[in-house]
């Protein structure tokens, strides 16, 4: 079977959730021997793991005629994409895409992430992706998230194939409920036009049964997993804080979905307690700002700290010197960082408004806005070494049965369904 995918972003390079979640499902398909994967990227940086997809670089598949020389194309892209993969492209324009701003070799350029004017991008990229659909060879089409749905419903337009879209997140998630009517328009559009809809939880699911009207017997949960931690990752020493001041991490997107203020509130109380505990606030976001003056107003910006974005081997370097994760989202259709702590031997506390909370027992759940539930949990679990140890070895036993190749025998049942296989 061969799947069409399009994605938005891909590791290394990570600008959200997406690109961990992209990776562990072309990972997790690709144990699924008779399964090839052609994977769309807009920005690919040309150091992606190529072993479980072929990667397409939408910046460098014409959409206008140009005849570049061979050593050309290859100083240009062979980095990214096979060369040959060009000139491929270039026999299925099918406009005259000449008024756009293409480059000398009849390309559009993309932004690397998010930095781009988004309606924008997706608009080109949808326009680049009926150049890809008509030249290639595929079964069915698998798009990531509401970026990428008008290039899966040109894809089907084109090819006459099913579509299955993935639901990473909504705009009712994103902004509180104060829905972008652009982009619920674009959601929804992606949801009515597919033959099967993928959804990261039950509580995602129902989001779209209910706010986006979409027929129950078409949307499914599929829970996202992480891999095992490498040897890179597990050498990495985890402190022993007996005795000593204890942290307690927050990483994540500073912004009003993952419900920042409601972790520093829950500090303020957790500190009128005790002053051996220190608190991170990892990341970036349009929040920081305000998080920043928050904690002074609380009068506890000596206890707290914020080493902005992490990535990598920093990520899980914090998650080890940490004795308590908290993820406080407000509304987390998922929410991945907390199998990663829990990976990290690390006791973790979600609110019940998350997705991963579907999957994860040895955890402690309080609602968002429950602060005192918070602090008492953050309270117990720094103040009590038996809690402690047994969300630390039961968290970690738990969540290394959770795994990305379990996901691609499910997301594969579904292909065969839409198929009409079974």
């Amino acid at each position: 079977m061969k799947v069409l995918m399009f994605g938005w972003e891909y590791p290394p390079h990570v600008f959200g959730g997406l690109a961990t979640a992209n990776y562990g499902i072309t990972q997790g398909l690709k144990a699924q021997s008779d399964l090839e994967i052609t994977l769309c990227l807009p920005h690919p940086f040309g150091d992606e793991e190529k072993n479980a997809a072929k990667i397409i670089d939408l910046g460098n598949v014409p959409i206008a005629w140009r005849d570049p020389a061979w050593d050309t194309v290859v100083e240009r892209i062979g980095t990214k994409m096979d060369p040959q993969i060009y000139f491929q492209m270039r026999d299925h324009i099918y406009a005259d895409f000449n008024y756009m701003p293409v480059n000398d070799m009849g390309c559009l350029y993309f932004s690397p992430g998010y930095t781009g004017n988004l309606p924008e991008e997706i608009n080109n990229y949808s326009i680049v992706a009926g150049v890809v659909a008509r030249a290639e060879e595929f079964d069915i089409i698998h798009a990531h998230d509401w970026l990428t749905y008008p290039a899966g419903i040109h894809a089907k337009q084109v090819s006459g194939k099913p579509l299955c879209i993935h639901v990473h997140a909504t705009d009712f998630d994103r902004s509180r409920g104060n829905v972008n009517p652009t982009v619920y328009s674009i959601e929804k559009n992606g949801m009515d036009n597919a033959d099967c809809i993928m959804c990261v939880s039950e509580l995602t699911r129902q989001t779209v049964i209910n706010h986006y009207h979409q027929d129950p017997a078409k949307c499914f949960a599929v829970h996202n997993a992480v891999y095992p931690l490498n040897e890179e990752y597990q050498a990495i020493p985890r402190p022993d804080h007996t005795g000593k001041e204890k942290v307690v991490t927050f990483l994540g997107r500073l912004t009003m979905q993952k419900g920042p203020e409601y972790f520093v509130e829950a500090a303020k109380m957790v500190l009128d307690r005790t002053h051996n505990v220190r608190f991170c606030m990892a990341g970036s976001g349009d929040m920081m700002e305000a998080m920043i003056q928050m904690v002074a107003d609380r009068g506890i910006a000596d206890r707290f700290h914020f080493p902005g974005f992490m990535r990598g081997k920093q990520v899980y370097e914090c998650l080890k010197d940490s004795d308590v994760y908290v993820m406080p989202s407000v509304s987390e259709p998922f929410g991945i960082s907390p199998l990663e702590a829990m990976q990290c031997g690390t006791p973790t506390i979600i609110s019940y408004q998350s997705g991963c909370g579907e999957i994860l027992t040895n955890c402690i759940k309080t609602d968002y806005w429950d602060i005192h539930a918070m602090a008492d949990a953050i309270y117990s679990i720094c103040a009590n070494d038996s809690l402690f140890e047994y969300l630390s070895v039961e968290g970690k036993k738990e969540v290394d049965q959770i795994t990305w190749e379990k996901v691609g025998l499910w997301i594969r049942e579904l292909y065969d369904r839409t198929l009409g296989l079974k």
